[in-house]
């Protein structure tokens, strides 16, 4: 029997532990889809828990067609959508412009710190650009760069044909690019 059959099988006879092992097991997929769309962090534990709530309703319905992990993350992914939609947030537009700002910190001394200021501005600045898309590119991109999610599986979790989501990820990589290439010309 493969490791999510024996999961959900464990969970669904009530066997100890084996519904906090799912959750443990996934927990952090879970965070990072609900967060990386509605950014604050006491939402996203409300939002963690509705998730959780409606896996163990649901699973008796689970029939094995995607991997758990995926099935989780398309619970995560609608849970937030749905907040989000309450909420009025936008989730969709390429078309604005960001504004980036930096924090700044010091530098050790023993340190190449020209080396270091260039390669920790660009990953700033890049870091900042991702955190300043719309959700759902955001959570696009970073769960095919960050949870190395394959497109079929985000996909699967977004409710999107893979087609769209390789067009989102393309759009959001030249938005970010673009981004970039603005806050470059602007160090002095």
């Amino acid at each position: 029997m493969h490791d999510d059959q024996i999961a959900v099988a464990d969970a669904l006879a009530g066997k100890p532990g084996a519904f906090d092992a799912l959750i443990r097991n996934h927990q952090r997929l879970c965070w990072d889809i609900v967060f990386r769309l509605v950014r604050h962090p006491e939402d996203t534990r409300d939002l963690c828990q509705e998730t959780f709530i409606r896996v163990h309703r649901s699973l008796p319905g689970y029939r094995f067609e995607s991997t758990l992990r995926t099935w989780i993350g398309r619970i995560a992914y609608n849970v937030a959508m749905n907040h989000l939609q309450r909420r009025r947030v936008p989730t969709i537009s390429l078309s604005h412009e960001n504004s980036v700002t930096l924090p700044t910190e010091d530098v050790a001394d023993d340190i190449d710190v020209e080396a270091f200021a260039s390669d920790r501005e660009r990953a700033l600045r890049l870091h900042a650009a991702i955190d300043a898309l719309p959700p759902l590119q955001r959570t696009l991109l970073l769960l095919y760069y960050m949870d190395e999610c394959s497109i079929s599986d985000i996909a699967e979790i977004a409710g999107l044909p893979e087609g769209t989501v390789k067009s989102h990820l393309y759009r959001t990589r030249l938005n970010l690019r673009a981004t970039l290439e603005r806050s470059l010309g602007e160090i002095p």
